[in-house]
């Protein structure tokens, strides 16, 4: 699954959650934060239809019982026997799982510590030319999974052989993400943006100091700046730049968000419309 992306609408900008993306300093600079601040404020709803991505495509290869991807970050190799395997180097996953299920149809499942993190069955049509991704991201605890659906176009064929899913894959277009994952609220206090969505929250000051990203058993922190009515987001984990996402309201009720993944250069544009 694409987890980055994943992260970067189920919230608008919890944006830096999973690895999702995003300067100033001083007193003039938090003065004027918090006289123009207040557009950030209230409640937003991720528009899918706005969406805008642009990334490599996802290569898979499953093959005489051996699943990899080479493009996942990190990249992934391990038997497709239906079996736990451990991996390294995942924050929100230390065991896989790929089980077959037909020629068709793959699930693959993530765990760490014992507990279910996530969840994708993979499909591919009859004509073997769109792969659909059904995901649920259950790894914020104590709180409802993100359901949703990733759809991906065939852009190279699958070995001789291969199972079905094996191949290149362009990222299309999400589809059916939960309501609670897509929506976020956001309230600009003094010179501290306050950020809450589907169980992940933060307290940012607007000076870049990395802050904690609450709920979040991946380790990432975040940082935010602000010029004009902008903010800019930047999500670490262990001191490593993972996402940098810039927020833009406008006077038309909107946000507009911009996400550029570092990890794997992939960006992604969209729209969120304000509920409140």
């Amino acid at each position: 699954m694409k987890r980055t992306m994943i992260a970067a609408l189920a919230a608008c900008s919890i944006l830096a959650l999973a690895g999702c993306k995003q300067a100033g300093t001083g007193n003039d600079q938090n003065a004027a934060a918090t006289a123009g601040g207040g557009a950030i404020d209230g409640t937003w709803k991720a528009d899918l239809s706005t969406v805008q991505m642009n990334s490599k495509p996802d290569q898979l290869l499953l093959k005489d019982g051996k699943f990899t991807c080479a493009t996942c970050t990190p990249p992934i190799d391990l038997a497709a026997d239906g079996a736990f395997h451990p991996v390294t180097g995942r924050p929100y996953a230390d065991s896989i799982s790929v089980k077959v299920d037909d020629d068709h149809n793959v699930t693959r499942t993530d765990k760490k510590d014992g507990r279910v993190t996530s969840e994708g069955k993979y499909s591919v049509s009859s004509d073997g030319n769109t792969l659909t991704i059904n995901f649920t991201d259950s790894s914020t605890p104590n709180v409802a999974p993100v359901k949703g659906s990733f759809i991906e176009t065939r852009v190279d064929p699958a070995p001789a052989g291969a199972h079905a899913i094996s191949g290149s894959w362009k990222p299309t277009k999400y589809a059916n993400i939960s309501d609670e994952a897509l929506t976020v609220t956001y309230k600009l206090d003094g010179d501290t943006l306050h950020m809450n969505s589907a169980g992940q929250s933060f307290d940012a000051k607007l000076d870049g100091t990395d802050a904690p990203v609450k709920g979040d058993i991946g380790g990432t922190t975040v940082s935010v700046q602000k010029s004009g009515d902008a903010f800019t987001i930047t999500s670490k984990r262990a001191g490593k730049v993972l996402s940098v996402t810039t927020l833009t309201p406008g006077a038309d009720g909107k946000l507009a968000i911009s996400n550029e993944n570092k990890e794997d250069g992939s960006t992604m544009k969209y729209e969120a419309n304000k509920q409140s």
